[in-house]
């Protein structure tokens, strides 16, 4: 371990070390206002001034002035109201425009009355400590949709930057998060849109307190307003991307009070906002999580720490970040970076990959934090460059190019420069050759290693240099940790659930060490074996990637999820994927399967993935020609012209990266390609026929525990060889002794039955929940009073939480308890509250649902389509329209679905005109388009608009799935102005925008 002496403590770090709570906690109730009061009280003691600031003309003033304080600079009027109108409060700029200005562009030019211009900075990013920070509470607004009222509201030289709001303690913090929410929608944009300029937005109950951006972390997640002006855009619109903060030792700090004084300390979320948030190319901001924040300023402080005391160019000026897989280790690599560059000792940041296309991945994420902030490089001669240019700051390349420059130059002066050199996933090949070489070369360096699954003595094998087999003897002290555990108790990856399917029974008299259930190789690749295990995954596949249920994707509405299958050589590859084209065939069914793999000079068994590269040469011939089948194939598919030659199979695992992302594809056949370094939100379940151990095996598992949507709760694991010891032994080294029960799901009968958990606090399972609902809420009596109906709302949705787990479970298929109608009659009464509780909001200035959240996600993924519905029909014709048990079945399904409740006047039309003669499909088709062309030729009449431009628009928004009412194609159907007068245009507009969504809603997924 590193050792220096202490010359000077820095106590002011961004994320303290070891937070306390204060133990000094009252008993009594607090009412939301007694909480507001005191959290207030805690700000001023900290060093905010308290304003009582409760309107628009109060708040504009205030910021005039604390801009005059910052810039040391008086306005007059007329400076002062060009100043505000063209640069602060443009009536073009929305949240996305108004972020980039705190973000990016926080010196703006102001046209001085004299002609002449001058900067004026709205916030000093180099010295923060000149920011005046304010705050002010129950700030009015009456210009937006509905009266608001809110919370609390930091102000940073007077521009609102941090928003609070709170929930008295016992009340669900989404409840807050909700009232954020509508806000966005309904008046943060009203008046002069000062509150879009938020950045943070802060929400607490007391009890627990959590922060996130204004706009969403990641781009699926997408908020479309259909209410108000709609320069939002992008907004954060999911509860499961919010953070807690935390210590450096990941212990977060929920209480407000001790949120308050570390989050929200003035040093801190100064510096959150000026040094830690990212802009990304995407116009997404994201504000970094704890963790990330602390291994940055860690790295940091090395770096300073270890020049003072002239330790560069050894381990001791070093060290390594061990973040799990899934934390956002390439934002953490890439703030440190940024920084480091900045740092006047440091001439240049290296960032060093260990592939080819973790160096393409890598530039890929980069550019979309900061277009242009990083370099890579597509040769030895273009990285020469890049080092000899002193413009040049930040690097990124692969570890073989490094090799080849340091081979080629024994002697350069850029080995005497003040280099930082960050190794990703240094567990892999920089413990080899390349590694000494690169250490040896470079004199003046400080060495930074990122990994999820660092290398330990127990682990560490027997191969190479004995002084360079751990991840600390090549990189030196650990400087931050955040396992596997640490994440999943934040929510930021998913749990795993694991499957092991027996596919060899072995004899008695046979043992094998490495993993049960296997016998021999040739047992392992027998055609009957690869038939069923194929088979099997088929049978299942529905199943496991969840295809009956559907969610938005880039303004797509998709169906599940898809997979990898990660197989133990090349020749098995093929196999299986010849296997599968039969099967397939067979059965007439449209799955897409494709393959991908590169010659790896070691296919043996390893804790360690081997490394693959794209020399496709280095295959042997049998192995090409059946890729470029495979890819031939591939071509067919998706009509593109893809090889095994050098640089159209680059662009061929590239395209296959872009369609997994996508959902495009939905099952990949890989050795080791994809099993590390890939990030795909929509991969749920991963296919295991490959012995896989230690951090090769949490590498791989670790594909699938990507956040997406609450539909998604845990990453599929289906093991054809018995891994359960390997998998214990990983997560005990990654995790810790007690991790199994975090990082894996709990067993069906958990989940179906109940347990009690290490507190002896007892969770109810699946049948304890259905009886509660069942004899609370029979179907044959109505729901009574608010109380009961929050009550409702709260049992079913834990029915939906609970099916979708348990849906996931063989077991779980005819133990359902309720029956298909009685699903369909309480789904029914849930969409009735929820329905009727949205019109109810619209209608009061005031949000009734503050304390009731509907699990609107989980009942959208099991809706019922059309094609049932018609199937119904059918039969109904069948019985010569006389069994009218039928007719019921199709009511309560359409009450049961979200989507077809829009389309029950047309469903009901439909089924009265049905008589014998009827040919229900057909009939269906040319009734849908008769009446979907009268009703919008009546709406282009009725409200005046342009008939080719709205038909256009119409027709382009079925293709895409989604309706988009902001923007200038929605605006060129709109009649012209003077039809309507700019008074009420805001008002005429939101009529269209209602007709329209109506008629949207009523034929989507029908033409």
């Amino acid at each position: 371990m590193s050792t220096f002496k202490i010359i000077l403590s820095d106590d002011e770090s961004t994320v303290v070390s070891e937070y306390v709570p204060d133990s000094q906690r009252s008993e009594a109730f607090q009412s939301e206002a007694e909480l507001e009061k005191e959290f207030i009280r805690l700000l001023v003691l900290q060093g905010y001034e308290y304003l009582t600031i409760h309107n628009e003309e109060e708040l504009v003033a205030n910021l005039r002035l604390q801009l005059e304080l910052l810039n040391e600079y008086t306005f007059s009027d007329g400076e002062w109201k060009r100043f505000f109108q063209e640069c602060l409060a443009s009536s073009n700029d929305g949240i996305v425009e108004k972020s980039r200005k705190i973000q990016t562009d926080h010196v703006q030019i102001l046209r001085r009355d004299d002609g002449s211009t001058k900067n004026i900075y709205l916030i000093d990013k180099k010295n923060i400590h000149n920011n005046r920070v304010q705050v002010i509470n129950q700030f009015e607004e009456d210009g937006g949709t509905h009266d608001t009222r809110y919370d609390v509201t930091i102000l940073v030289n007077g521009l609102p930057l941090v928003h609070v709001e709170l929930k008295r303690r016992g009340v669900a913090i989404r409840e807050a998060f909700n009232q954020i929410r509508r806000y966005q929608r309904d008046s943060f944009w009203a008046t002069s849109g000062l509150y879009e300029y938020v950045q943070i937005f802060v929400i607490s109950n007391g009890t627990h307190t959590k922060y996130y951006s204004n706009t969403t972390r990641n781009s699926h997640v997408r908020e479309q307003t259909r209410s108000g002006r709609e320069k939002g855009k992008k907004t954060s619109n999911s509860f499961e991307f919010t953070s807690f903060w935390a210590d450096g030792n990941n212990r977060i700090i929920p209480d407000l009070v001790d949120f308050s004084k570390t989050f929200l300390a003035k040093r801190t979320i100064l510096s959150v906002l000026t040094r830690y948030c990212v802009f990304t190319s995407e116009n997404l901001l994201l504000v970094m999580r704890p963790y990330q924040i602390a291994a940055t300023e860690r790295i940091l402080n090395r770096i300073l720490i270890a020049t003072n005391y002239k330790k560069t160019g050894s381990t001791d000026a070093g060290g390594y970040i061990w973040h799990t897989t899934g934390s956002g280790k390439t934002l953490t690599s890439f703030k440190t970076a940024q920084l480091a560059s900045t740092m006047p000792s440091v001439d240049k940041v290296l960032f060093v990959v260990d592939r080819k296309d973790l160096d393409y991945q890598t530039m890929k994420e980069y550019d979309r934090f900061e277009k242009g902030a990083a370099n890579s490089n597509t040769s030895t001669r273009i990285l020469q460059k890049q080092l000899e240019d002193p413009n040049v700051r930040i690097i990124i390349t692969t570890i073989q190019k490094l090799d080849v420059f340091i081979r080629k130059n024994k002697t350069h002066d850029a080995y005497r420069q003040h280099f930082v050199i960050i190794f990703d996933e240094c567990h892999r090949s920089q413990f080899g050759d390349m590694h000494a070489a690169i250490v040896k070369a470079f004199r003046n360096y400080h060495i930074f290693g990122f990994t999820g699954t660092p290398i330990f003595a127990v682990n560490a094998g027997n191969n190479g240099n004995p002084r360079m087999r751990t991840t600390p003897q090549a990189f030196g002290e650990k400087l931050h940790t955040y396992t596997i555990v640490d994440a999943i108790n934040d929510g930021n990856v998913l749990p795993f659930r694991i499957d092991y399917i027996r596919t060899i029974r072995q004899k008695d008299d046979v043992e094998d060490k490495d993993v049960l259930g296997i016998d021999t190789k040739r047992a392992m690749a027998a055609p009957e074996r690869v038939r069923e295990v194929v088979r099997y995954i088929l049978e299942h596949f529905d199943q496991k990637t969840r295809r009956e249920s559907s969610y938005m994707l880039k303004n797509q509405r998709v169906m599940g999820f898809n997979s990898l299958f990660a197989v133990d050589s090349i020749p098995m590859a093929m196999k299986y994927y010849a296997e599968f084209k039969r099967q397939l065939a067979e059965t007439r069914r449209d799955l897409k399967v494709a393959t991908i793999f590169s010659f790896s000079p070691n296919e043996e068994e390893s804790d360690v993935l081997p490394d693959e590269n794209f020399e496709t040469a280095a295959l042997d011939q049998t192995s090409r020609d059946f890729l470029d089948s495979a890819i031939a194939d591939y071509n067919a598919s998706f009509n593109t012209n893809f090889d095994t030659s050098s640089d159209k199979f680059q662009n061929y695992y590239k395209d296959v990266s872009d369609r997994m992302k996508k959902r495009q594809l939905d099952l990949l056949i890989v050795v080791n390609m994809f099993l590390t370094g890939f990030d795909a939100t929509t991969l749920n379940t991963l296919w295991v026929d490959k012995n896989l151990r230690m951090h090769g095996l949490i590498q791989a598992y670790s594909r699938t525990n990507r956040i997406l949507n609450s539909v998604k709760t845990f990453g599929n694991i289906v093991c054809f060889r018995n891994l359960q010891q390997a998998t214990d032994e990983a997560i005990a080294l990654f995790g810790d002794r007690a991790a199994e029960s975090i990082v894996l799901l709990k067993d069906y009968d958990s989940y179906y039955s109940g347990y009690d958990d290490e507190d002896d606090k007892h969770h109810p399972g699946y049948t304890e929940i259905v009886e509660q609902l069942t004899t609370e809420f029979p179907l044959d009596e109505p729901i009574v009073g608010e109380e009961n109906e929050k009550k409702f709302i709260s049992l079913f949705g834990a029915v939906l939480k609970l099916r979708n787990i348990l849906s996931a479970f063989d077991a779980f298929e005819g133990n359902e308890i309720l029956t298909e109608r009685q699903m369909q009659d309480y789904q029914s009464r849930y969409l009735d509250l929820y329905q009727s509780r949205r019109q109810e909001s619209n209608d009061k200035k005031e949000n009734i649902n503050d304390d009731v959240v509907f699990e609107m996600e989980l009942i959208r993924q099991i809706e019922i389509n059309i094609d049932y519905i018609l199937m119904l029909v059918l039969k109904y014709h069948d019985s010569n329209c006389e069994d009218k048990e039928i007719l019921i079945d199709i009511r309560k399904a359409v009450d049961s679905s979200l989507q077809l409740r829009s389309k029950k006047d047309l469903i009901e039309a439909f089924i009265s005109r049905v008589n014998a003669d009827t040919q229900v499909d057909d009939d269906w088709r040319e009734f849908v388009h008769e009446q979907k062309e009268s009703e919008l030729s009546a709406l282009i009449s009725e409200e005046n608009l342009k008939p080719d431009e709205a038909r256009q628009f119409l027709a382009l928004s079925f293709r895409d799935g989604s309706l988009q009412t902001s923007g200038i194609d929605f605006d060129h159907i709109l009649p012209p102005v003077s039809r309507f007068g700019s008074d009420d245009r805001t008002a005429k507009k939101q009529g269209i925008v209602e007709k329209i969504t109506r008629f949207f809603e009523k034929y989507f997924g029908l033409v």
